[in-house]
């Protein structure tokens, strides 16, 4: 496998917005929110809302929830600027907060690509198992989300059995969506089997909601499973994916106000019911294509937009979750690779710190392909050696090494080559760097090809730490785990 890059390097190089431009959306957010509102039918919502001082009225029937400034400020400095999400092993913690980055996979796609036949079929929970195998030995994806939606298994058990296959295939953290409130005690009755009590400092597992139905109305159904959520103190993500030209303005500028209103909405909404709760501003825009209203990705506005999200949620000082590796292509060809390339890096470089879809998505995040994992992780890795940076001290100036060598000597053989070879360049796993005779020695393969066998090598021989044999025992008898 390629050199990891460790996780959590700080970012913040790409800036796609001034200052004064942040502000400005930071202000017309305030202004959609005072003026405009968002729509709230939930009951139990709309109380909370009330209770909290926003003001509720009823508009051509229409329940209208608008927030002051006032309230949308004290709110946010409620919420935790350092948020972190645990692994089932310590070392794969997650530090969120300040710029730090951490890339991994992405969810809900339909599809997956046979990783025998190579065809297209529907995604099952074996595929959800083995690509949380796969994740679990690449070492640049930080973190494993639900990856496709298992359509072999009864509905009424999607939720546990998705999260249970992630979690007892990686000791990296696990996140997943869950539509359902009634679901929520039960995954977190999950958790803490596994972690032996509470969870409440080092989570395994934290809940993706997409509360949001863009253009500002809050989802009644994911809103139920938010407030479970929020009242068990676990990490919640706040996801709002507003579409420019379909369910946000067409211009950059106008999704990233509507989105920033969104969040900001919904991070008054999780302090008020319980505050200090543990919050993610999770804002992913995209946009349409003008010819057909299709989804799109793979643009450059894509990765654009999703690094803006970063500066937006630095300046309120709470960590954010976005976009990133998303393509348009339906295989893993050069344009999945210079479509995902730009948008991963621009993340990166933000400071964004929890960059899902990074590995993995094909079609507009239709699909998923185990080999296209393999790539992802090492245009991940190069991405992080960016975010790293060039480190300048005394050692790597090497001043006392450049007058040691000379004029005209090498430094080929000396210690400070040594110290730094295995550390200073990225060491990728799949490109070849032979000279043009060696390659036609060895034969050209297709990088899908290697990619592929690099999967098929980790899925015979990588064995993720086990759950406990008993409490896996338990979890079973308690709950249909198929």
């Amino acid at each position: 496998m390629s050199r990891e890059i460790k996780k959590g390097f700080s970012g913040g190089q790409y800036k796609p917005l001034s200052a004064y431009d942040v502000g400005r959306i930071h202000e017309t957010a305030f202004r959609i929110l005072d003026e405009i509102g968002v729509r709230v039918e939930l009951k139990e919502a709309l109380d909370i809302f009330e209770r909290g001082g926003a003001e509720v009225e009823v508009n051509r029937g229409e329940k209208i929830v608008r927030i002051s400034s006032e309230l949308v400020e004290a709110m946010v400095k409620s919420a935790p600027s350092k948020i972190v999400l645990g692994g089932r092993e310590k070392e794969n913690d997650l530090v969120l907060e300040g710029t730090r980055v951490h890339m991994g996979t992405g969810g809900a796609a339909l599809n997956v690509i046979d990783i025998d036949s190579g065809e297209k079929r529907k995604g099952t929970l074996r595929d959800i198992a083995d690509i949380a195998k796969l994740a679990d030995a690449l070492g640049n994806i930080h973190f494993f989300v639900r990856p496709c939606i298992a359509q072999d298994i009864p509905i009424e058990d999607l939720v546990v059995n998705q999260f249970y296959a992630g979690l007892s295939n990686t000791t990296k953290h696990v996140m997943s969506g869950c539509d359902n409130a009634e679901k929520v005690e039960e995954v977190v009755e999950i958790a803490e089997l596994i972690a032996g009590g509470e969870v409440k400092d080092r989570p395994p597992l934290s809940f993706i909601t997409c509360w949001m139905d863009s253009p500002l109305c809050f989802a009644s159904n994911v809103t139920k499973a938010l407030i479970e959520v929020v009242k068990k103190d676990l990490p919640v993500i706040l996801s709002s994916a507003p579409i420019a030209g379909l369910t946000s303005p067409i211009t950059l500028a106008g999704t990233l106000v509507q989105l920033h209103a969104e969040e900001l909405s919904g991070i008054v909404f999780t302090q008020l019911i319980n505050p200090g709760a543990p919050v993610v501003y999770g804002g992913i825009p995209s946009m349409a294509d003008m010819h057909n209203l299709r989804y799109i990705a793979g643009g450059m506005e894509f990765g654009m937009m999703n690094a803006a999200i970063s500066q937006l949620s630095q300046s309120i000082g709470l960590p954010n979750y976005n976009s990133a590796g998303i393509t348009d292509a339906a295989i893993p060809d050069i344009q999945a690779v210079y479509e995902k390339a730009h948008s991963i890096c621009q993340c990166a470089l933000s400071g964004s710190n929890l960059i899902h879809h990074a590995a993995g998505m094909l079609e507009s995040m239709l699909t998923v392909d185990y080999g296209q994992y393999v790539i992802d992780n090492e245009i991940i890795g190069m991405a992080m050696r960016g975010v790293r940076g060039i480190e300048v001290n005394e050692d790597t100036e090497a001043l006392d090494e450049i007058k040691r060598v000379g004029h005209g000597g090498d430094y080929l053989r000396s210690k400070h080559t040594r110290r730094h070879m295995r550390t200073e360049f990225f060491e990728p796993m799949l490109a070849s760097r032979e000279e043009r005779e060696d390659k036609d020695k060895q034969g050209l393969r297709d990088i899908r090809e290697l990619a592929k066998s690099k999967v098929k090598e980790v899925l015979d021989t990588h064995t993720p730490v086990e759950i406990d044999p008993e409490v896996d025992r338990r979890i079973r008898e308690r709950f249909n785990i198929l």
